[in-house]
């Protein structure tokens, strides 16, 4: 079975998942730390009090998950390795159980003609690199590059499409600036440091690992429009474009970082930060491009009228702005707008002509309507499918439009723990039982499955 990037004749569909919000068995197997383990404990992180130490427990019952995943007539499975599993202290020793797990879930991904696709580097830091920075410290980013090829090493025999991080913007911004996300640091402008060491992270391994051989290597990015509620918020429209798009699509397409995103982050302009070739090994060095979607964005300038929305401090420089959040919106508090992921796949691909995968995309709700099926009780999430039915077809568009969009992977495929927000709000298309974690397909998931298989056939 091939399992290089999708050509493009159809769209391809498969399903996603996270390492820290499925697979438990936290302390297991010489799995070390990560910043989300520390950083879940204290008092407030997360919306319930809850961690990732047990979560979906995956660890143990990722055969029964890629069952779904095969069930769901998806041709994908996008998983993501946890760093402290493989190199628990981030550098040195490295875990062969770890490496021994991910060989078994591949594996038995395979068996199912699944095709796997692995991101590695879904936020779970390990802890002892925060100790020592963290993603401030250039150290960092070269340690990624060796972690990666640890894991290539093992693996890439049969996994041949990569991506090297997920939402590094997460990872920058709401980690180091706003304090939203582990490791809990509100510290401004740190976030254009942390930022500018994970695209050195991306440049350092990618050479590597191209290097190897691979020829399907690409990176996930939350990129999002951001279309101004006033004609006055153009200007602060265009700032938070810099620090949440362009920072990251600039460097991959030119090379280099615009001037209104270093007037906004000054920081980018530290000859000590930003090293001479840094850049240079960015520049064309994804061979695809994974675009996770879920709102557009409607920024005025700061009004003390509107609720505060928690990203507003995840934009360190930019002009004090608000955001209009408008109906519909999922049970987060996103409005929903498949307009906006049409748009966003068109002209990412006018920016950057890389083929594009829709990595993420799906919706929060309730999940309180029941109804009677063949299995007992199952979530009849209507407002899921709407959501869903929407945004693929808003793919199809972009694709009709002339945007080289390959596949759109569904997030997500089990209810995990979301981050902040504990386990308060339910992504999935696949209902997790709180006591005994039975897994129960929603609604959403057999009307996926249908769409999927008739899709292709």
């Amino acid at each position: 079975m091939t399992t290089h990037l999708p050509d493009g004749s159809t769209l391809a569909f498969g399903a996603a998942t996270a390492a820290y919000q499925i697979e438990g068995a936290h302390t297991e197997d010489g799995r070390g730390p990560s910043i989300w383990d520390t950083f879940a404990l204290k008092p407030g992180a997360t919306r319930d009090g809850r961690d990732g130490s047990v979560a979906c427990d995956s660890y143990h019952r990722y055969e029964e998950d890629l069952d779904l995943v095969a069930g769901l007539n998806a041709g994908w499975y996008r998983f993501s390795i946890a760093w402290p599993r493989i190199i628990p202290a981030g550098t040195g020793a490295v875990e062969t159980r770890g490496l021994d797990y991910y060989d078994r879930l591949v594996d038995a991904a395979l068996a199912r003609g699944v095709q796997p696709t692995a991101t590695l580097y879904h936020w779970d830091l390990p802890q002892a690199l925060e100790d020592r920075g963290g993603w401030l410290e250039r150290s960092t980013a070269e340690a990624f590059a060796d972690y990666a090829m640890v894991v290539h090493d093992r693996l890439g025999d049969r996994v041949d499409v990569w991506a090297t991080h997920n939402e590094p913007w997460c990872a920058a911004y709401l980690g180091y600036a706003a304090g939203i996300h582990a490791p809990g640091r509100k510290e401004g402008g740190a976030g254009h440091r942390a930022a500018h060491h994970l695209n050195l992270a991306h440049g350092l391994a990618a050479a590597r690992l191209h290097e190897a051989g691979v020829t399907d290597l690409g990176i996930v990015h939350n990129l999002a429009p951001f279309w101004p509620e006033t004609p006055e918020a153009a200007g602060a429209a265009d700032e938070l474009d810099a620090v949440r798009n362009r920072i990251w699509l600039d460097p991959l397409v030119d090379g280099a970082y615009d001037d209104e995103l270093l007037r906004v982050a000054p920081e980018l302009a530290d000859p000590q930060l930003v090293r001479d070739g840094d850049l240079a090994l960015v520049h064309g060095s994804a061979d695809w491009l994974g675009v996770n979607y879920y709102t557009p964005f409607r920024p005025t300038l700061a009004d003390p009228t509107l609720a505060t929305h928690p990203e507003v401090e995840a934009y360190p420089g930019v002009t004090p702005v608000s955001f209009v959040v408008r109906e519909p919106r999922t049970d987060i508090g996103w409005e929903v707008d498949d307009l906006g992921l049409e748009q966003l796949l068109v002209d990412t691909h006018k920016r950057t002509g890389l083929p594009i995968i829709v990595t993420e995309n799906g919706a929060a709700y309730p999940d309180d309507t029941l109804v009677e099926g063949a299995a007992g009780h199952v979530v009849d999430d209507q407002d899921r499918i709407g959501y869903l039915r929407g945004h693929i077809a808003a793919t199809e568009r972009a694709r009709a439009a002339g945007a080289d969009v390959r596949g759109y992977i569904v997030w997500t495929l089990l209810d995990n723990f979301e981050w902040a927000e504990g386990y308060t709000k339910t992504f999935g298309v696949v209902h997790i039982d709180p006591q005994d974690l039975t897994r129960t397909p929603k609604a959403s998931y057999h009307w996926l499955a249908e769409h999927i298989g008739s899709a292709s056939s």
